[in-house]
Parts: structure tokens; C-alpha cells; sequence
């Protein structure tokens, strides 16, 4: 930049430097996107429940087999959310079947649902509650005789 009377004047009379200006211009840009960046995150974590170490995980798994049927979309937008309500849930998880570990082998499973629980009594209560209409909402989107494994989350 060309220093000119009229450029003098201005820089030492408002005690103006562009170097500096520019670098706190982008000073502060950094400062407000790592801002902006934080507060996303804190949203997205503290808004998702968390599971914890100790709590009960019953995993649902769907066997597939010659002639088994599955309907992810009645599974996941009908029956999860049925699930969430019974059991009163607050974390649960859907995972689709698309690969086996080797190639060219159908996958081991169609699907695979997890429910989270403070404690196993609350599952087994609410099981026992309404255990006749879980058993009625299955054909509505499988054929499948679901495995049911219950576990601690450990980590």
C-alpha cells in the first residue's frame, strides 16, 4: 500500500494499523466459529440420552433364513416407537442387516433392535404388562421368531 498524505494522516491521526485490524478481524471470526461449533455439539450431547455403564441392554435379533420377511419401515416408524412407549424408553437403536463378515453369505441377521434400562425390573414389568400386544404387533412386520439376549452394558 501506498503511504500518501491522505493515508498518513488517517492511520496516525485514528491511530489506524491495517495489519492489526485485519488480524483481530480474523481473530474474532475464529473466535465466534469455534463458539458457534461448541454450542452445536453441547445441543447434540446434551440433548441425546446417553447410555451408561450398568445399564440393561435387551438386544432383539432377527434371524435370516430362506422365506424370512422383514418390513424395516412398519419395524422402525410402528413397532420401535410401540416399544418406547410400553417400556417407557428413553434410548433405543435399530440396526439393519446389509453385509455378512464373508462375502457372497446372506446376513446373519435381518435386523437387530436394542433396548436400554436403568434396571432389569423395569424391563420385566413392562414385559409382563404387555407382553400379548408386542407378541400381536409381529406379524405385522415380520415372520421371524426373534432371539432375545439381555446384558449388562459393561463400557
Amino acid at each position: 500500500m501506498k503511504i500518501t498524505p491522505l493515508n498518513y494522516f488517517f492511520f496516525n491521526i485514528f491511530n489506524f494499523n491495517l495489519k492489526t485490524h485485519q488480524m483481530k478481524a480474523k481473530t474474532i471470526l475464529l473466535l465466534l466459529f469455534l463458539a458457534l461449533s461448541v454450542s452445536c455439539l453441547q445441543a447434540q450431547t446434551t440433548d441425546m440420552p446417553k447410555v451408561k455403564k450398568g445399564m440393561i441392554k435387551v438386544t432383539v435379533l432377527y434371524p435370516n433364513g430362506d422365506g424370512k420377511t422383514f418390513d424395516m419401515d412398519y419395524y422402525t416408524k410402528h413397532h420401535m416407537p410401540l416399544m418406547a412407549k410400553f417400556f417407557n424408553l428413553k434410548v433405543y437403536a435399530i440396526d439393519k442387516g446389509i453385509s455378512s463378515g464373508t462375502p457372497d453369505k446372506p446376513v446373519p441377521f435381518l435386523a437387530i433392535g436394542y433396548l436400554y434400562f436403568d434396571k432389569l425390573s423395569d424391563y420385566e414389568t413392562a414385559l409382563a404388562k404387555h407382553l400379548d400386544e408386542i407378541r400381536a404387533d409381529f406379524p405385522k412386520y415380520t415372520n421371524v421368531t426373534p432371539l432375545i439376549q439381555i446384558s449388562e452394558v459393561v463400557q
